[in-house]
């Protein structure tokens, strides 16, 4: 038995490692603007280089799961804190877009698939029942401080300092964290002994890296219609092609598992695990969830900075709201659930994120209603921090301990694979939005001539980015417009920027609304109220 104070200071170790997962993602949100032009690149590769983090983790988070039961969870969660501080540091001395993509996208994406299935196998394992369900409560609102606090403390780092401070600074804090694992944490064995399945790994990592890159690149190559695509297969753009060959890979990877089952040979995920309706219905309502925070923490800082020109504090301080709600709601739902079954508590958080969505979208005008955009985004952060509050426990509470781990690297595989997707999908559809709302709009502007509206169409063929106004201006007057054509093309460019946002927002309401579905085989049972055995694949 672990004594209580030992037991709790187990918790502030865990909060620290959830929070520096958290941070820098808010922080690269925020500081969109800033890092196009220290590095003198655009949005879309920004978004790129968001993405590929997220998919890195999710690539990988399987894998990094199985490696705390190879390893011990314990040891895992101190390598891969070493591996994140690597990455943080080159992160915070990065000359180029490449050397960001290695430090964060890669290095912290591989440590962080390290650290976050143990994590969560080691809350598991320290605590149980009532005292499980808080602990992923205090887990669920350190996510909200991270989310809270990196918009400010980027915004504010970017705006008066640089915002590589902020990574410097996660080098200490991982260098803390690996010192009060070692001296607070003790070890938790594996049931049994394992081997990683090298080929199922490989297998995972390309299928889901294919599915997200073929998302990724739709605002270039097009959804079905090509427009900048390689190539075009039987006349279409690539990218369901390559979302297919991810499928494929996927159903490889399935097949991979189930056949080393079959001979008694270790697989990377053991495939009976999805057969655990709430341990399923959690990890869809995971990628649901990041899905849409993500998608919207995309949405919304190219509202505060490109459209607004708010700067980045300007647009942490905007944000606010959904950080502190995000906080509180995420401790409350651990209450909330001795008195409420977690699926009435997800479903109404859901429903808030559709409510949400839907506020937001109402706000996106030239000029922002900071009451109004302040009160949908505080709706968000509720409906947010409520779904978080319980997902974490949900899953893990639906496995034995021999599954903790693997349980782990299924969640955070959900989580990111969602965050990917979010940025990615909702980034896609933007940028095509944005593209198809100009040319629409100037199409019918009498006040521009055909000569304009085809060089307009072929600059957008080459590929479509989120800039401001006045950069369209200056390329509209270095192109030789006149004054009145220029004034045209920018104010079609500015409303077709805010249509594009909207557009994106709806998508992310309808991904809310779906997800309601898969809210069934959440538990119905309260905190508290007798709990059946958990379910696991060891025979």
């Amino acid at each position: 038995m672990i004594d209580p104070m030992s037991k709790w200071s187990v918790l502030i170790i865990l909060s620290g490692a959830q929070f520096l997962m958290v941070l820098d993602q808010a922080v690269m949100n925020v500081s969109i603007s800033q890092l196009v032009e220290d590095f003198d690149t655009d949005v879309t590769t920004i978004q790129a280089v968001i993405t590929f983090y997220a998919l890195v983790m999710a690539a990988l988070m399987i894998a990094g799961g199985k490696l705390g039961d190879l390893w011990g969870r314990k040891r895992v969660f101190v390598i891969g804190h070493g591996i994140y501080a690597v990455g943080s540091l080159l992160t915070a001395l990065a000359w180029s877009v490449p050397a960001l993509l290695v430090g964060w996208s890669v290095l912290e994406g591989i440590g962080a698939a390290m650290v976050l299935p143990a994590l969560a196998a080691l809350a598991a394992g320290t605590y149980e029942g009532r005292e499980r369900a808080i602990a992923y409560g205090v887990l669920g609102g350190v996510s909200g401080v991270g989310i809270a606090v990196g918009p400010i403390l980027g915004g504010f780092m970017t705006t008066y300092l640089t915002w590589r401070l902020v990574f410097a600074g996660e080098v200490v804090v991982a260098a803390l964290i690996i010192v009060g694992t070692i001296m607070m944490i003790r070890e938790l064995p594996p049931e049994k002994e394992t081997k990683l399945d090298m080929v199922g790994a490989v297998l995972c990592a390309c299928g889901l890296g294919l599915i997200v890159y073929g998302v990724l690149q739709a605002s270039t190559w097009g959804w079905l219609q090509p427009h900048n695509s390689p190539i075009e297969p039987f006349g279409l753009a690539l990218t369901p092609f390559v979302v297919a060959a991810g499928a494929l890979v996927i159903w490889a990877f399935a097949a991979w598992q189930g056949y080393r089952e079959e001979r008694g040979q270790d697989p990377l995920v053991h495939l009976a695990l999805f057969a655990i309706k709430p341990l399923r219905s959690g990890l869809t309502m995971f990628l649901a969830q990041n899905t849409i925070l993500m998608g919207i923490f995309f949405i919304i800082p190219l509202y505060l900075q490109v459209v607004q020109g708010f700067d980045a504090f300007e647009s942490g301080v905007q944000m606010l709201p959904i950080s502190v709600l995000l906080f509180v709601a995420s401790l409350g739902g651990a209450v909330l659930a001795r008195f409420l079954p977690p699926r009435l508590i997800v479903r109404v958080g859901v429903l808030l994120l559709v409510a949400a969505a839907l506020l937001l979208l109402s706000t996106v005008e030239a000029e922002i209603d900071t009451l109004a955009f302040a009160f949908a985004s505080a709706v968000l952060g509720l409906g947010m921090g409520l779904v978080l509050s319980q997902l974490g426990n949900v899953v893990q509470s639906a496995v034995g301990e021999a599954d903790r781990s693997e349980a782990g690297g299924l969640q955070y595989t959900s989580q990111q694979l969602g965050s990917s997707l979010g940025t990615a999908l909702i980034g896609a559809v933007v940028i095509t939005g944005l593209a198809a709302a100009f040319v629409n709009n100037i199409s019918d502007d009498p006040r521009i001539s055909e000569a304009v509206q085809e060089e307009v169409g072929i600059r957008l063929e080459s590929g479509a980015t989120f800039v401001t106004s006045e950069q369209v201006e200056a390329a509209a007057t270095e192109a030789g417009l006149d004054d009145e054509t220029t004034a045209a093309v920018v104010e079609n460019y500015a409303d077709a920027q805010l249509r594009a946002l909207k557009v994106g927002l709806l998508v992310a309401a309808f991904i809310a609304l779906g997800s309601l579905a898969f809210t069934g085989a959440l538990p119905t049972r309260k905190l508290g109220e007798p709990e059946a055995a958990a379910p696991t694949h060891v025979t």
